[in-house]
């Protein structure tokens, strides 16, 4: 088999068999493809939906979705990879561990659209500016992500969610056609990305996410990793250029409101830094009381350590026994000591330990390591250490009361 074809200076150059039928093959493949997902008609459009926060905390970041709509065809197609079920066994283990499965759902866009206005969640549609082919490669690379044995996923927060799956589909379909240079406006770390968002918004999420999560997300994330919020990748797409035949055109061809939220008012009456600032308070107070008359009594102190211990504990299962990438090297281990658990138990007015004084200067030295790890916390953590200072200083103090055992 010698097939030819024209050159430019119109002069015939043979292809050899072997790439003859490679492209035959993809032909076929191709036409057999778009046979079985269907072809788009000429009128069909893809969109970026996006989805503006919600109040719990699930959805307290936004959303990303892909729309395949075509009139002439009947297709309505929003493509959503944030969908999980309560019903997956061992569901809170696996939500712990980092082990749930997400999958790909598909439905229509008004029924989902219906569900976030409901939630006063602002929708926002932008409109790919693609070519027929770009569109139908995309419309069927989604469609092949649909199918049973494809659409289930694990997933990431930061490195493979709902929206950096939308990057993924669109490099997949238009190759190097697309100029996709990211999120560029602003540089900060994964952590700072959360802040943004849940600091003001839920002030007690952003505290227990910041104690989760460890040193992995301080890293700066690049231009195409920020993109895992939605709001930076709809901004991202603006920025985004694509190439159709001889054209570089912008990414985004158009852009409406499909629903505007109504203002919220986020207040929280108690944030965790007025909480552990009165905390911090009372206990200095109840300590000086203690003090001056001479009682001893460790009865905070074993309700309080203990507490420490078990989050310590917790951190450690984070850190060890879970497939997140993020909550490893979580430096709050250094004030949330796991082994005042139980060790704390151990000391009470009518005995001490030989080795409790040693204990007692090993964990100053982590608080002071642990005041290198304030800024973490948005200072939520100073008044935490303040009290864990004075009740460590009030054990010392009571010490030389308490006979010696062991």
């Amino acid at each position: 088999m010698n097939i030819k074809f024209k050159t430019k200076n119109g002069f015939a150059k043979p292809i050899t068999s072997k790439l003859a039928v490679l492209i035959v093959f993809s032909l076929i493949l191709t036409h057999s493809v778009s046979a079985q997902f269907g072809t788009l008609s000429p009128s069909a459009k893809i969109s970026l939906i996006t989805v503006g926060p919600g109040q719990e905390l699930y959805s307290g970041f936004g959303h990303s979705v892909l729309w395949v709509s075509d009139p002439m065809q009947g297709l309505d197609r929003a493509y959503n990879y944030g969908t999980f079920s309560f019903a997956t066994g061992n569901f809170y283990v696996k939500f712990l561990r980092g082990t749930l499965p997400y999958s790909l759902s598909v439905g229509p866009l008004y029924q989902q659209a219906d569900y976030w206005q409901a939630e006063n969640r602002s929708i926002k549609e932008e409109v790919l500016n693609l070519s027929a082919n770009q569109k139908q490669k995309l419309y069927n690379f989604l469609e092949n992500n649909y199918l049973p044995e494809n659409r289930l996923y694990q997933y990431k927060f930061f490195y493979d969610n709902c929206s950096t799956r939308m990057v993924t589909a669109l490099k997949a379909a238009c190759g190097d056609s697309l100029d996709f240079p990211g999120y560029t406006h602003e540089k900060r770390s994964f952590r700072q990305w959360i802040d943004k968002y849940a600091y003001k918004q839920n002030p007690w999420a952003d505290f227990g996410m910041d104690l989760a999560i460890g040193a992995p997300s301080d890293d700066i994330a690049t231009p195409e990793q920020a993109t895992f919020l939605p709001d930076n990748l709809s901004a991202a797409f603006g920025d985004s250029k694509i190439k159709i035949g001889n054209q570089t055109l912008p990414l985004i061809a158009s852009r409406r409101d499909i629903f505007v939220a109504q203002p919220a008012d986020h207040a929280e009456p108690i944030t965790p830094m007025i909480l552990f600032w009165a905390l911090a308070a009372l206990v200095l107070l109840y300590t000086l009381w203690q003090i001056k008359k001479g009682n001893v009594n460790f009865t905070l102190d074993k309700i309080l350590f203990s507490f420490v211990g078990l989050i310590g504990w917790f951190i450690l299962l984070l850190w060890f026994g879970t497939n997140h990438g993020v909550t490893s090297y979580n430096y709050d281990i250094a004030w949330a000591f796991p082994l005042w658990l139980p060790l704390i138990l151990f000391i009470s007015p009518n005995k001490k330990p030989a080795w409790f004084q040693y204990l007692l200067i090993f964990y100053g030295f982590l608080l002071l390591c642990a005041t290198g790890n304030l800024l973490k916390h948005n200072l939520v953590v100073i008044p935490i250490i303040i009290t864990l200072i004075i009740r460590v200083y009030y054990i010392n103090n009571s010490l030389s009361k308490i006979p010696q055992k062991g």
